[in-house]
């Protein structure tokens, strides 16, 4: 068993800013990628942030250049810095790797809601 807690969701005004965290329950090292995917109500999910076990990054163009995705592999734990935030942020957000997806393996999330 396998487990990911996502957490620092919260309300934020827009233009605000917010870290979310995410624990796994085993080295994330063996690893290769680790990503930051969300929800928002009435959509798929989306992946919006990937970072590889060397640290190289990637993110989808809706938070280039807002949020920033991290690991710490010592503490098996992968954050996500999300700064500028607009109301078209506002998802479920939940951390995850491919085999772990391929195992059926998800958080709980944590919420986000962006509003005034």
């Amino acid at each position: 068993q396998v487990q990911l807690v996502e957490s620092g969701g919260g309300l934020v005004q827009p233009g605000g800013s917010l870290r979310l965290s995410c624990v796994v329950s085993r080295s994330i090292f063996s690893f290769p990628v680790m990503a930051w995917y969300r929800q928002a109500p009435g959509k798929e999910r989306e992946s919006i942030a990937i970072i590889t076990v060397g640290g190289t990054t990637n993110y989808a163009d809706s938070v280039k250049g807002r949020f920033t995705i991290s690991r710490d592999n010592a503490k098996n734990t992968v954050y996500l810095q999300m700064n500028s935030l607009k109301p078209e942020d506002t998802a479920v957000y939940y951390c995850n790797t491919p085999s772990l997806i391929g195992q059926g393996y998800w958080g709980q999330g944590t919420q986000v809601t962006v509003s005034s």
